[in-house]
């Protein structure tokens, strides 16, 4: 069987922009969400906001996610981009010795506040409950992976990819051991159907995703947690702790160095 690569991110943190590269390259088999799926509509569905009229696919289980990614490594190798919180009820080595895992991290302020902008387009007045984000289960998951393989797995942070893509991808590719295919930094502006078993559009979700050409340096931005609302400034607090255990095991490039 061919490995199953799984980039475990938190909302929110150009983690679908990074899935998209890695279809982009044309050698792998790519899930979107794939246990995300099963955990907000699936049979046995555990997200913290359901309510009767949750949408539903009958048939779509925990169980079943991982059996279809294991069908398609039968064939080729797989990458999927899923969140920690999705499958922490499974956490043994038997379902963890499945994957090849790595992670990618984002400072919780920048996190917090694209959701909060998100959600307000939305007109969602619920807001997202906090075993939503991921980042306690992000640091959970990353140390027991730490602790069974005697080695922190590769993780990279979003800052760093943004300001030197090409850099930060290259070596994530050899810390995986997938070649690296730099064409795939670059795409057409399009439809992105394959990303979105959640919702009828991507105007809210994705529309920086859709609109763009490819992953392209950008400077580094900031993001005033004091403009936010206080529950989430409460958040944030909580989350930075879990965020700078991570950071410091982050995969390093000369550019990235340098910027930080």
């Amino acid at each position: 069987m061919h490995p199953i690569h799984v980039l475990w991110a938190t909302p929110r943190s150009t983690s679908t922009a990074f899935e998209w590269m890695m279809r982009t390259r044309g050698d792998m088999a790519c899930f979107h969400e794939p246990f995300g799926e099963a955990w907000y509509q699936g049979d046995d569905a555990r997200a913290p906001r359901l309510t009767a009229d949750s949408p539903r696919k009958p048939g779509l289980t925990f169980a079943s996610v991982l059996e279809k990614l294991r069908r398609a490594a039968e064939i080729r190798p797989v990458f999927s981009k899923d969140m920690p919180q999705f499958t922490d009820h499974m956490w043994n080595k038997k379902f963890l010795a499945n994957f090849r895992h790595s992670f990618l991290i984002r400072d919780p302020a920048k996190v917090l506040a694209s959701l909060n902008r998100s959600w307000t387009k939305s007109g969602n007045t619920t807001g997202f409950a906090r075993h939503e984000i991921g980042f306690d289960e992000q640091r959970k998951l990353f140390d027991i992976l730490s602790d069974i393989d005697g080695a922190p797995p590769p993780l990279i942070d979003s800052d760093d990819l943004l300001e030197d893509p090409y850099q930060v991808v290259a070596a994530y590719c050899t810390a995986i051991g997938i070649p690296f295919v730099p064409e795939a930094l670059s795409w057409q502006p399009g439809d992105r159907g394959e990303v979105l078993w959640y919702d009828s559009d991507d105007s809210i979700w994705h529309e920086t995703l859709k609109n763009s050409d490819g992953l392209k340096p950008q400077r580094r931005k900031t993001a005033d947690i004091s403009e936010l609302p206080m529950r989430l400034q409460d958040l944030y607090r909580s989350f930075l702790p879990h965020y700078q255990h991570l950071h410091r095991h982050r995969l390093k490039v000369p550019a990235a160095q340098t910027a930080t």
